[in-house]
């Protein structure tokens, strides 16, 4: 347990898929008891009164809740939409404090746009979990403003090994990690999809060729992970000369593969600095 997160109140701002992973994980992980964490959301009750059956932890709805429950938070996590970013920072910024950690899972964020839009010089820190995270499988790259302590960076890698791996990184690689592992599971989600229609194109039943790629794709991940090799390694061993799967390879290489994965990348973090822009340009004007 990081040091003194057990006495932190923290309250989620955003009662979405991303807010409910991270409290699973903190109240599995046992980080700090269930009545010490808060969540709010604009209009939707029925979601907050499911994480209250779910996990014990207290909640509210609306303007009001919130601003109540921001004069007991430690750590406050936003987690709405993007394209309220920049509307919930004004209406959250009065009641914001400088002795607060700011934790935001919103993509596109920058830590600066936050700055600009609190200027109360609280700590910022901006992550980027995946959709793994619901399983505690997932994947959180972490950067941070200068004014957060060593103490900020323990409570929020804490909060975050409790989902998954986490890596700390410099901000400018943030969009780099959303192309790699931010969108990345869609991307392995579209290859077994092709996968599963290949095996009934080929006579499988859907089920089996459902289990089958499942079962693959677990047990690849799997081998890189516990032999610590490199997969171009691992592919070369499993590629006989003249076999079926140096022919299924050729097929694969010869429709640009490699490449349209790496353009894919490389578009998925091109369009996270395009988001980003739309969003520090949203708080410039609201200023």
């Amino acid at each position: 347990m990081s040091e003194g997160l057990a006495s932190q109140n923290i309250l989620f701002i955003g009662a979405g898929s991303m807010a409910e992973a991270i409290i699973r994980g903190i109240v599995s992980a046992r980080l700090l008891p269930s009545e010490r964490i808060y969540v709010t959301n604009r209009s939707n009750e029925q979601q907050l009164q499911q994480l209250t059956a779910a996990y014990g932890v207290r909640t509210g709805c609306g303007e009001q809740a919130t601003q109540q429950y921001l004069q007991k938070a430690d750590i406050i996590v936003l987690a709405m939409k993007p394209k309220d970013a920049s509307t919930a920072l004004q209406s959250l910024k009065p009641y914001l404090r400088a002795d607060q950690l700011l934790i935001s899972v919103i993509a596109g964020l920058s830590i600066s746009a936050i700055e600009q839009a609190v200027g109360n010089g609280m700590p910022v820190v901006r992550t980027m979990p995946n959709t793994s995270s619901s399983i505690g499988l997932g994947a959180t790259g972490l950067c941070f403003s200068e004014r957060a302590s060593a103490r900020n960076r323990q409570h929020a890698a804490a909060i975050f090994s409790a989902i998954g791996l986490t890596a700390e990184i410099e901000e400018e690689q943030m969009h780099g990690l959303t192309g790699v592992s931010g969108s990345g599971p869609a991307y392995i989600y579209y290859m077994m999809e092709a996968l599963v229609q290949a095996g009934i194109d080929e006579g499988l039943s859907p089920e089996q060729a459902r289990e089958l790629t499942v079962q693959t794709v677990l047990g690849a991940a799997s081998m890189v992970k516990h032999t610590g090799e490199d997969p171009a390694e691992l592919r070369r061993k499993v590629t006989s000369p003249n076999g079926t799967t140096e022919a299924a390879i050729a097929v694969l290489n010869a429709k640009g593969f490699q490449p349209a994965v790496r353009e894919a990348v490389q578009r998925a973090a091109e369009r996270s600095r395009e988001i980003a822009e739309m969003i520090a340009g949203d708080i410039i004007e609201s200023r």
